[in-house]
């Protein structure tokens, strides 16, 4: 190649070179620099999205964008289908600002890039998520990141209805529980229509928390179901709470099981309905193989008490019944952690899981199935002999299981039997 060289020395080529780089360097000066949105939104949600794309437009950046803005706008007003509702006023309210991109202030601009990203994300968890208010839950975890996550890492060439059935719940009860919304209730059926979004939400909340194993207590179905590697391995009726003492909602674990357990009488229990009893008839407490402790859990000699100067609000003592397959508790009870000192447990009164209606307790679930259970949790482990042959007295036991396993106690006054959703009675009337 020749090169024509100047009198200041520089070839020609160098001062081709030169104007182009400085052209370049001219041309990027000059592309308007994109300017962070101030974000206005107060959903932790919509914070985190934009915290991660650094606080940058989303929905129109561009015309694909615009697109597929609409697309989730399309998806979004159409939610009931799904088991919620949008609101279509604020839809519509995006969509304007859509159209009318290139006049639309950049405030009302950035405020609608905003909303429709949290319309987005919330459907993105909705559909996912179940939205259940349990009255203890120490299972569920925090999941935003998670859809946070999905929305930024989405493939820009997939459509949004493939992206919804990628990541719209699987369970199958949840696909029979949306399809029978969709196709049998209609406008005037409120609480079916309230019922079944309960179930929706259910089945979404078990789905994500309910891992390889748990297990499920409905309380208006009075059963109990016991879940490994995601099928039903063992079904069996149960005994819940009166109206009058209902069964709370818990979502917690099962740690331990204890064998022969004593009974240690709810303090309400003793004072409001056994301390009248015992003062009719002191033999009352041996019949009923009770024995009287005070708070650190030391026996007391009953023969030396005066039991007619104790009422409700002075009795200072309670009430333990001795071990035995005549235990109230009979002889087994799976911990569950929770502040209403309720758990799972066998009975003495097995009668009551032949009746139609079981809501026969004081709030805990008795099992008609407990030795399976305990079987099945402990893997084979525990000596179900000699739990079929304790008596009165037989050393209570600890038995560590070696996870935990998850357990819901759920109020749904619906299921599902060969495919068919059946509707229960709602005995505690709390679908309103």
């Amino acid at each position: 190649m020749y090169h024509f060289t100047t009198k200041t020395g520089f070839s020609v080529s160098k001062k081709i070179l030169f104007i182009i780089l400085s052209g370049c360097f001219f041309a990027i000066s000059c592309v308007p620099k994109t300017t962070p949105m101030k974000i206005v939104s107060e959903d932790a949600l919509v914070q985190d999205f934009y915290a991660f794309n650094s606080n940058n437009q989303l929905w129109f950046s561009s015309k694909k964008s615009i697109i597929k803005a609409n697309e989730w706008l399309d998806a979004i007003d159409s939610s009931n289908k799904y088991g919620f509702i949008s609101d279509k006023i604020k839809t519509e309210q995006i969509r304007v600002a859509l159209s009318e991109k290139n006049k639309t202030d950049i405030v009302i601009k950035e405020a609608a890039d905003q909303q429709l990203t949290g319309l987005v994300l919330n459907f993105i968890k909705s559909i996912q998520e179940g939205i259940v208010k349990f009255d203890y839950d120490e299972v569920s975890a925090p999941r935003d990141s998670v859809y946070v996550s999905q929305l930024l890492d989405s493939d820009n060439s997939e459509s949004v209805s493939d992206m919804i059935a990628r990541l719209e719940c699987k369970d199958p009860d949840y696909v029979v529980y949306k399809q029978f919304l969709n196709d049998s209730i209609t406008p005037n059926d409120t609480l079916k229509y309230k019922t079944i979004l309960l179930a929706m939400n259910y089945r979404k909340y078990l789905s994500l928390n309910g891992q390889s194993e748990y297990i499920v207590a409905n309380i208006p179905a009075t059963e109990v179901e016991y879940y490994l590697k995601g099928k039903s391995a063992l079904l069996m009726r149960s005994v819940a709470g009166k109206k009058k003492n209902p069964t709370p909602t818990i979502a917690s674990y099962i740690t331990d099981i204890v064998t022969f357990p004593f009974w240690n009488v709810p303090f309400s229990i003793a004072s409001k309905e056994m301390l009248p009893k015992v003062q009719k008839d002191e033999s009352y407490l041996e019949r009923n193989n009770l024995e009287v402790v005070d708070a650190k859990g030391n026996v007391v000699d009953d023969y030396d008490l005066n039991w007619g100067k104790y009422t409700e609000k002075t009795f200072p003592y309670f009430f333990r019944e001795s071990t035995g397959p005549n235990n109230s508790l009979g002889i087994l009870k799976f911990n569950l952690k929770n502040p209403f000192s309720i758990f799972l447990h066998d009975t003495n009164s097995k009668k009551g899981f032949a009746k139609d209606s079981r809501f026969l307790s004081h709030g805990c679930i008795r099992l008609e199935k407990p030795v399976e259970l305990a079987d099945l949790l402990t893997e084979g482990k525990i000596d179900t002999t000699l739990l079929k042959t304790g008596v009165k007295d037989t050393e209570s036991k600890i038995i560590k299981l070696e996870k935990k396993v998850p357990v819901f106690i759920t109020y749904l006054p619906v299921k599902i039997e060969a495919g068919k959703v059946v509707f229960l009675k709602d005995v505690y009337g709390l679908i309103k």
